[in-house]
């Protein structure tokens, strides 16, 4: 009876080992790389590029032709308002007010001999009255002329930088061509732009914007719509706007150019739900697939994508705003997977950290 026991308890024991070894070992979790859902305006911003330039620029001048004898500034350099920078010879200039005040006093002398001639019975009222006319012709002459010699020089009209200089000393320019470009600094900056009739009749005056400038990486600059054409360009057929830039300790200069992002009020007026592009999983049209945390756990879920804005998804329906998505390693996950969430910030090569690892748990 003894030796049937033994062999019972030995099988036992047999198969008890048996079953522990061949026992899988519990899943390891996978590191992913998260984000939050975010809420963003209801329709995508309208992107176009423009230039950067002083709000005012003014194109100065001689107001009488002439040889240039000087300018007195170069390109880039600040000016102030009531500095003189640049000057006309003024040879031909000074001669022709000479001229005019030598007829004026002539003309005065005419009147004073023919009053008292007038007085004398020598000449009539009629005669009188033309000497004063011929006066006062030879009066608005030299006031014409010295009007002339007070512009034969540029002042600056305000605090500036000097944008662009035309021309050079001994040319000679004709009245009213441009010699010096000035941009006033007190206006600020502005962003000119143009875009299609489609979008130009969703933006209104005030309409926050981004604007991003190429010879400045990585700054952003905020601004308002501050003047819309209200008709097209003939030549382009798109409607002109104007972008005034926010105050800002940048060094800014005029010809910059620059990527505007307009957020249009209507879009303002409601919100969805955007996440990482990196999030994304098995997009089709629109139609696609986020990684959401629940816990430690990993759920699929279906979602709407309503349209793609730089390295967002703007979502109409699938997640709310505050839940948690995953975004490095999201492709390698499946649905109700262990996971072990790791700081985006920290995590340069999460991606390939996370496939590894996923991929070890997973062999068989």
């Amino acid at each position: 009876m003894r030796i049937p026991a033994l062999i019972v308890l030995s099988v036992a024991l047999a198969a008890a080992g048996c079953s522990s070894e061949s026992e899988d070992p519990p899943p390891s979790a996978t590191r992913v790389g998260v984000a939050t859902v975010e809420s963003g305006p209801a329709a995508p911003p309208i992107r176009t590029t423009g230039v950067l330039a002083n709000k005012d620029e003014f194109r100065l001048s001689f107001k009488v032709g002439g040889v240039i004898q000087r300018i007195a500034v170069r390109e880039g350099e600040h000016v102030r308002k009531g500095q003189r920078l640049a000057e006309i010879e003024q040879t031909e200039i000074n001669a022709q007010v000479e001229q005019a005040r030598q007829s004026h006093q002539k003309a005065q002398r005419d009147v004073e001999r023919g009053e008292r001639l007038y007085a004398d019975k020598v000449i009539s009222l009629e005669q009188l009255e033309g000497l004063r006319t011929q006066r006062a012709i030879a009066e608005a002459a030299l006031n014409a002329a010295e009007f002339n010699w007070s512009y034969a020089a540029i002042v600056a009209p305000r605090d500036g930088t000097v944008l662009r200089r035309l021309a050079e000393e001994r040319e000679l320019v004709a009245a009213g061509a441009p010699v010096l470009v000035l941009g006033a600094q007190d206006r600020g900056f502005v962003v000119r732009a143009g875009i299609a009739d489609r979008e130009i009749v969703q933006v209104k005056l005030g309409d926050a914007a981004e604007i991003q400038l190429d010879a400045l990486p990585g700054t952003t600059l905020r601004g308002k719509v501050t003047e819309i054409a209200s008709g097209a360009d003939p030549a382009s057929g798109m409607f002109g706007l104007e972008v005034a830039v926010d105050p800002t300790d940048v060094t800014l200069k005029s010809g910059l150019v620059a990527k505007l992002s307009i957020v249009p009020a209507a879009a303002a007026g409601g919100a969805r739900a955007y996440v990482p592009i990196a999030s994304i999983v098995e997009g089709d049209g629109h139609r696609a697939s986020v990684y959401v945390l629940e816990n430690d756990r990993v759920r699929r879920r279906e979602v709407q994508v309503a349209f793609i804005t730089n390295d967002k998804v703007a979502l109409a329906g699938g997640v709310n705003v505050g839940d948690r998505v995953v975004t490095d390693g999201a492709l390698y996950l499946d649905d109700g997977e262990l996971v072990v969430p790791v700081a985006d910030a920290a995590m340069p090569g999460a991606a390939l950290e996370a496939q590894q690892t996923s991929s070890g748990a997973r062999e068989p």
